[in-house]
Parts: C-alpha cells; structure tokens; sequence
C-alpha cells in the first residue's frame, strides 16, 4: 500500500504541473493555444489521447492518437490507468496517465484540452494541473462567432450553443477553475493567460537552461 501511495507521488512530481483547458467551443480555447504555443514552443507539449476509433488517412498510430480495441481500452480504465475517457459517436477517446507522464518526463508543461465532464473527472485524480477556463463575454458574442465561421448547420450549431450554455453555467462552481478568462479582446485574453502560467513557464526554461 505504501509503495503504490510512494510511486504515485513520484509520478505526480514527475515533471512541470500540467494545464487543463475548459471552455465551449467559439470561446476562442483554439486560438490561445495557438499563440502560447508559437511563443513557447520548447515549454508546452500536448499528450496524445486513446481512441478506439479507426485511424483517418495521413494519421500516424501515436502520434495523432494511440489506436487501441474497445476491449483494451476499457481494461485500462477498468484499472485506472486514465486520467479521463468519453464517448463520442459510438467511439471511446480518453487521456492516459502514462500520455501525460510522457510530455512531463520531457520537462515540458503537458496541455490537455478537455469538456467540463473530463475536468470533474481530472478532479478526482492526483494530477494536480492548474485549470484555466475560456470563456466568451457573453451568448450572443459566442453565437456570432459560431455563426461567422460557416461551419455549422443550424441544427449543429443550436447544440453547440446549449451545450455552451451548460458549459459556462457548470463553469462557475467555486473552486472549479484556478483561473478563469474571459476573452473579449484576444491580446488582453493572451495576456491574462500569459500571467496564470508565468511561473510555470520559467521554472521549465530555467531546468532546460541549466541541462
């Protein structure tokens, strides 16, 4: 009991403390991490994610995601070896312990993008990230946004805004988020984002300095 309490500890200290991002889609989550990314790309790292589903043509087997049957997916959570898992169109997606570990060993900060149910689910482990919700300045900006893309059918586009709706409703539970941003002026949304993750980003700049 000791020495799986002991190694669990270790691999929570393993490496940089993780990111989760929460927030609806149109919330502008997508173009944030784009630019943290462009500015900081030898300190963050996504982890890639379990599926079941088949590959797409072009997708590499752990590199897009780690291709696995239902049967061995479902042991693995079984033995809770995720971290998170849900389903989507008749197919399983989850990260795994071991994903994140990965990004972690590599002394970078591990960036998972995650739905509301995943971040409650992220809640009972010993991860210990720090949770950084996007939020849009209101409903009506949101819909605009989801409208100016043209992606969207009108069907498709009334379930994103109910389950945005949700979303930021379940957003607002004290204590859910350490940080919550709401991104009205993308620059000021990146500055604000910029700000929660600074001590992080130095502390992984000064090891890599230093190695």
């Amino acid at each position: 009991m000791y020495m799986r309490f002991f190694s669990r500890l270790l691999s929570a200290m393993a490496g940089p403390r993780p990111v989760v991002f929460s927030g609806p889609s149109g919330a502008g989550k997508s173009t944030l991490l784009k630019k943290l990314m462009k500015e900081y790309d030898s300190v963050f790292g996504f982890s890639v994610s379990h599926t079941t589903r088949n590959p797409r043509p072009g997708e590499e087997n752990g590199k897009d995601y780690h291709y696995v049957t239902r049967k061995i997916m479902q042991a693995a959570i079984d033995k809770g070896d995720f971290i998170e898992n849900a389903e989507f169109s008749g197919n399983m997606y989850g990260t795994s312990k071991a994903a994140v570990q990965d990004v972690q060993a590599k002394n970078l900060i591990c960036i998972l993008d995650i739905d509301m149910q995943g971040v409650r689910n992220i809640k009972g482990t010993d991860l210990n990230p720090i949770y950084i919700s996007i939020q849009p300045p209101s409903m009506a900006v949101l819909e605009k946004r989801l409208r100016d893309r043209k992606t969207e059918s009108e069907e498709s586009l009334q379930r994103r805004l109910h389950a945005a709706e949700v979303d930021m409703e379940l957003g607002k539970e004290p204590g859910l988020f350490d940080v919550i941003i709401v991104n009205n002026n993308l620059e000021e949304a990146y500055g604000q984002l910029k700000n929660a993750l600074l001590e992080e980003i130095n502390k992984v700049k000064k090891i890599n300095m230093s190695s």
